[in-house]
């Protein structure tokens, strides 16, 4: 198949899919229209049409999607049809709140959480131990991690994605309200709270003169 460039408001809406999907898999439901996907989801049936068709459509006329088969081709565009190792790097109190979070059922599997306190030295979050930082090259290499989570202050996080880049890590998840700068081939998810928050603030200041509108 031709490989084919995937806009990122697709790529945004896929997670989208894969929830909704999964909720009506755990109802009972084995099939659905595009129509009805739109319902629930609030993005137009040509849209879903256009956004599944990136991928080769998956849908029969006259009888829309089959919920299971969907669902798991979703999940394998996604890549959380296999196990993500991955590690977070800050055990503070926003390291622990994502250490608690469940995200083995989608295939994320946090191994590790680190920090430079000694007297985090043999805890641990919902069984994940917290290491020191000296460990981390070697556990990185042993566990073959693929993701870090950066959870750190501003001014720490590019030293500490310099040194999880240099031992091989290929995929950053990043909280800190810093654009990282790292080679090409390194994927990088930033998530600037403050960002979201003001986007927010966006919504509720124009809802009302009719300006916002769906991507």
């Amino acid at each position: 198949m031709e490989e084919r460039q995937i806009s990122k408001a697709v790529i945004k809406r896929l997670p989208r899919y894969y929830r909704y999907l999964g909720e009506m898999l755990q109802n009972g439901v084995e099939r659905i229209s595009s129509g009805e996907l739109s319902n629930k989801m609030q993005v137009t049936a040509s849209q879903i049409r256009q956004d599944l068709n990136n991928f080769g459509g998956f849908g029969q006329q006259g009888y829309g999607y089959n919920v299971k088969y969907l669902y798991d081709e979703i999940g394998r565009i996604l890549g959380v049809d296999k196990l993500h190792p991955m590690i977070i790097i800050g055990g503070g109190n926003f390291g622990h709140a994502l250490a608690n979070y469940d995200f083995e059922k989608n295939g994320f599997v946090t191994k590790a959480i680190f920090d430079v306190r000694p007297s985090l030295v043999g805890t641990s979050v919902r069984g994940i131990p917290v290491l020191m930082m000296d460990e981390l090259e070697s556990f990185v290499e042993k566990e073959r991690v693929e993701i870090a989570v950066l959870t750190l202050p501003k001014d720490r996080v590019a030293e500490a994605a310099g040194r999880l880049v240099a031992c091989g890590i290929k995929a950053l998840w990043n909280f800190a309200h810093l654009d990282l700068d790292v080679p090409k081939d390194v994927v990088v998810e930033n998530v600037h709270l403050v960002d979201s928050l003001m986007q927010l603030s966006y919504r509720i200041s124009n809802y009302e003169s009719g300006k916002e509108k769906e991507e």
